[in-house]
């Protein structure tokens, strides 16, 4: 919201009118399932109160591609909800309301979310549908990670907000789940390498892969021997962020048997934990290197598809981690 401050601060609370609590009562049932068809889990259920679970919903449906699940997630960052008495005045920076606007910033993009008339930034129908114009706005459609940054300029900010998402429901869409398996991958930059390692504390290169997209609600194989078969192969140049890059690590690889993998997250770039000795998990190049073998997208596998429909994983046991 140009660069603005987000999250709590101790101000002094200006009382939420009791019609509130009243509007609260007064809601339809939830539906099921939502913009984003990311269907509210239980932990959603107990921790977004009913309306405004149903304002995030409502207020994703303006904005083609972007999930309810990311609205929620700015929600409870900011003001847990509307819980946090810093939201019912303004912080130390100014900004106001459950989605903490800038009173300029809300101006410019208010919407009257429950057609009363008139616009008020601490009304949780009219602030939700402005944080939802104003991230489609910024791109959230495409690039959800864009948009969140120009939400607030902080990278520990989006990949807080995108975890959340994660937790309230498994988004759909490509690009949200996208998003939560780079937050994932960006969360461990500068851990090091471990082989055999899926977390916390480090990670091989297929282990932090497959972590990733663990934490977006996906299982794909642990191995890279049973990564590189599992993903749907990509011409080179067509590779997009969060599909998989491959490369011949040494003995006993080959074309069809690449020993490296790592996250493609855009740019000619990706997040790789590459070995022992070649440092921390870092963001590196890949395009001028000779032992590139090729791309997948694990996204476009029918398993991954069925996974995000409800079935099960259905993966086969791994061999020792490569």
């Amino acid at each position: 919201m140009g660069w603005r401050w987000a999250g709590a601060a101790v101000v002094a609370a200006v009382t939420l009118p009791l019609l509130i609590v009243v509007f609260v009562l007064a809601q339809p049932p939830i539906p099921a399932g939502g913009a984003g068809d990311a269907t509210p889990n239980e932990r959603a259920l107990a921790d977004i109160p009913p309306a405004y679970l149903r304002w995030y919903m409502d207020a994703a449906q303006t904005c083609p591609g972007m999930s309810w699940t990311v609205l929620a997630a700015v929600g409870k960052v900011e003001s847990d909800h509307g819980r946090d008495p810093a939201s019912r005045g303004p912080n130390a920076a100014g900004a106001r309301g459950p989605m903490q606007f800038l009173p300029a910033t809300f101006a410019g993009h208010a919407v009257d979310g429950n057609g009363d008339g008139h616009t008020d930034v601490y009304d949780p129908a009219d602030a939700i549908s402005t944080a939802a114009a104003y991230l489609c706005a910024s791109g959230a459609a495409s690039d959800v990670r864009k948009a969140l940054f120009a939400y607030n300029h902080a990278g520990w900010y989006v990949d807080r907000v995108l975890a959340k998402a994660a937790e309230y429901g498994t988004p759909t869409i490509a690009g949200d789940l996208v998003a939560v398996i780079i937050a994932y991958a960006r969360r461990q930059l500068g851990k090091p390498y471990i082989w055999g390692g899926t977390g916390p504390n480090g990670y091989d290169c297929s282990g932090i892969v497959y972590m990733a997209y663990k934490a977006a609600g996906v299982t794909i194989p642990r191995t890279t021997f049973e990564q590189w078969p599992f993903g749907i192969r990509i011409p080179s140049g067509q590779e997009r962020p969060g599909d998989l890059a491959f490369f011949s690590s040494g003995p006993g690889n080959g074309p069809d048997r690449p020993g490296h993998v790592a996250l493609v997250i855009g740019g000619g770039q990706a997040i790789e934990a590459r070995c022992t000795k070649c440092g921390p998990i870092k963001i590196t190049t890949y395009g001028s290197r000779r032992n590139i073998v090729g791309f997948t997208r694990p996204l476009a596998n029918p398993r991954a598809k069925r996974q995000l429909n409800g079935g099960a994983a259905d993966m086969p046991p791994s061999p020792s981690p490569r």
